[in-house]
């Protein structure tokens, strides 16, 4: 099984509605689909304090497809996306879950803030060694400075749609639903201010290591899935 994440853009004001419905429900007649979730950034999470935009417009939703094979069918995928999204740019990634997010019913918003985060590696990092500190020690001080309760990374192969931007990495963590607006409710300091200084600190320090103190978009969004690639 492959993993597809596809960024999306629309003039829409309906492409929340679109994608959870007649998108999704071509996505899913498709062989071959394993799994299907929609992030979307929508009048859920329209107050969030931490928004970042890099690309030259918001991201407006990011799609994670599951498939059996990539090659066969990404190309359908987007083609699918481009009725309801003006852009969209697809990539094959290799996933690493450090937090497993609880499950939700298909189809239902999850519960909680998912914030979406587009990385790019500095020009002075090798791949390896920028992977290295992504995946291997800044783990671990982020689990421990913010209160999430679903973490998952991915790591771009390579692009899949014609002229999508240079990308490295898509982080999704989810947080409780006050975070949205909450400096401790995102941290997790509980209302101790000192705590939440030293959170803050340890944690762009960490970042700063592979890059992503800058160069980066964060995307909140309502999270759903339509159906989970490893039902069990």
């Amino acid at each position: 099984m492959e993993k597809l994440v596809y960024l999306l853009w629309a003039e829409s004001d309906t492409v929340a509605e679109d994608l959870a419905g007649t998108v999704a429900t071509k996505l899913l007649e498709i062989d071959g689909v394993r799994g299907v979730q929609v992030n979307v950034s929508d009048s859920a999470v329209a107050g969030a304090m931490l928004r970042i935009t890099t690309f030259d417009r918001p991201v407006s939703a990011i799609a994670s497809v599951w498939v059996d094979s990539s090659a066969q069918l990404s190309a359908r995928l987007a083609a699918v996306f481009a009725t309801v999204c003006s852009d969209v740019a697809g990539y094959l990634v290799t996933e690493s879950v450090a937090i497993e997010p609880p499950r939700s019913e298909a189809g239902e918003r999850s519960s909680g803030l998912a914030n979406v985060a587009i990385l790019r590696r500095p020009a002075d990092l090798d791949r390896d060694d920028w992977l290295d500190r992504w995946l291997g020690p800044h783990t671990r001080v982020a689990i421990e400075t913010q209160d999430t309760f679903g973490y998952v990374r991915n790591a771009i192969v390579r692009s899949v749609t014609p002229g999508a931007s240079p990308i490295d990495g898509i982080v999704e963590e989810l947080f409780p639903i006050a975070a949205l607006s909450d400096p401790h409710a995102f941290y997790g300091s509980a209302g101790d201010a000192d705590e939440l200084t030293q959170r803050i600190t340890r944690l762009m320090a960490s970042v700063a290591t592979f890059g992503a103190d800058r160069d980066l978009d964060v995307v909140p969004t309502s999270r759903y899935v339509f159906r989970e690639p490893f039902a069990k």
